[in-house]
């Protein structure tokens, strides 16, 4: 019994140190940030970053890996109103504007169609206003989102509402036009995250 014990333990500990120790990179630093005033950029990262699937042309894993749902090319087709991922809003609301409702039902209605398939919603806001005001205001914008898409036929364990507040902008110019691309919410469906 006690060959045993040393044997299995032997073999764990052979087994744990084949394995190559992960790197830790040094976490960036926080944006300094004066108040009313533009934020100075973070520190420059440490290591370039391989991309990963859905980079560099290489295919995304279908819906977390597992096959796709019958009926999921609609989510790629240009055509295709599923293919619109997008809602976009005032500034300072999280009032989802008449406009996107008809692609709102399309996706509640794919998901209700497809129960196997997971959505992430990201909130997103410009960077006008604290860090916590935005990471608040994504949170009601993707939350709304949510619930209606609930309320038109979606299950609530197939969608997550998140708020990226105003860390993913699409453009980083300030100017009111791109301020209105940065006023969003985003739903990415399973492998796409």
């Amino acid at each position: 019994m006690k060959k045993a014990v040393l044997l299995m333990a032997a073999c764990l500990a052979w087994g744990c140190s084949s394995q190559p120790p992960l790197e830790q990179s040094p976490k960036p630093s926080v944006e300094e940030r004066t108040p009313g005033g533009p934020a100075t950029p973070p520190a420059a990262s440490p290591a370039p970053v391989t991309p990963g699937p859905g980079v560099s042309g290489q295919p995304l894993p279908p819906f977390g890996g597992a096959p796709a749902p019958r009926g999921s090319e609609s989510l790629t087709d240009p055509k295709s109103i599923l293919s619109k991922r997008s809602i976009f809003y005032d500034y300072d609301s999280d009032t989802v504007k008449d406009e996107y409702r008809p692609m709102i039902q399309a996706h509640a209605k794919y998901l209700a169609d497809h129960p196997d398939a997971k959505m992430l919603i990201q909130g997103n806001c410009d960077e006008r206003g604290s860090r916590e005001y935005n990471v608040a205001l994504g949170q009601r914008r993707a939350d709304g989102l949510r619930r209606m898409l609930v309320l038109l036929g979606a299950r609530e364990n197939q969608i997550e509402a998140v708020s990226l507040g105003e860390e993913k902008p699409r453009c980083n110019e300030q100017t009111e036009a791109c301020y209105d691309q940065n006023r969003r919410s985003d739903m990415l469906y399973g492998g796409e995250f």
